[in-house]
């Protein structure tokens, strides 16, 4: 069993990944700026919350929902889960687990830091937590995450932000 804590970095080059995780693995070797980024935009989504009451989230979700699959899709390899964790799980989306874990490792992470599923493919929860360490610091935890509703699927979580203004705090 590989402790998380032991389990090697793999964002420095990624020798033996394939190309097409590079994007994932870019996102998490940038994750502070990234999650500086994030911060202000989500700001911006809050402070826009009158707005999207005034027009309708619902008009607003198709538009809103493609702009977010393209940019997050190009970034994270984002899935639109329609409640996104990036910003706890450090800019890596547990939604590219083969085996759909949500909290976590499996307990199967190869010693070069690769799933156990996917061997050429870094495990997200290693690359969650290397990336909530490059935004915390070296005691950085990612904290347990609600299962996720497949009723929300494919649904704009910057929308639920812009929604959820009033009534969640960050």
């Amino acid at each position: 069993m590989t402790v998380i804590g032991a389990a090697p970095t793999t964002t420095q080059g990624a020798p033996g990944f394939a190309p097409r995780y590079r994007r994932r693995l870019w996102s998490v070797r940038h994750a502070r700026g990234l999650a500086a980024l994030y911060r202000a935009f989500e700001r911006s989504l809050r402070a826009a919350a009158p707005l999207v009451a005034r027009i309708g989230a619902g008009r607003l979700e198709r538009p809103v929902a493609a702009v977010e699959r393209r940019v997050k899709g190009a970034l994270f390899d984002c899935k639109m889960c329609g409640q996104c964790v990036l910003s706890r799980t450090g800019l890596s989306c547990p939604t590219n687990c083969p085996k759909g874990l949500r909290n976590g490792p499996c307990g199967g992470v190869r010693a070069d830091g690769a799933c156990e599923v996917v061997a050429d493919m870094p495990c997200v929860w290693v690359q969650a937590f290397d990336g909530a360490r490059r935004i915390d610091g070296a005691g950085a935890s990612i904290p347990p995450l609600p299962p996720v509703d497949n009723r929300l699927l494919g649904r704009s979580s910057w929308l639920a932000v812009a929604r959820d203004a009033t009534t969640a705090a960050p």
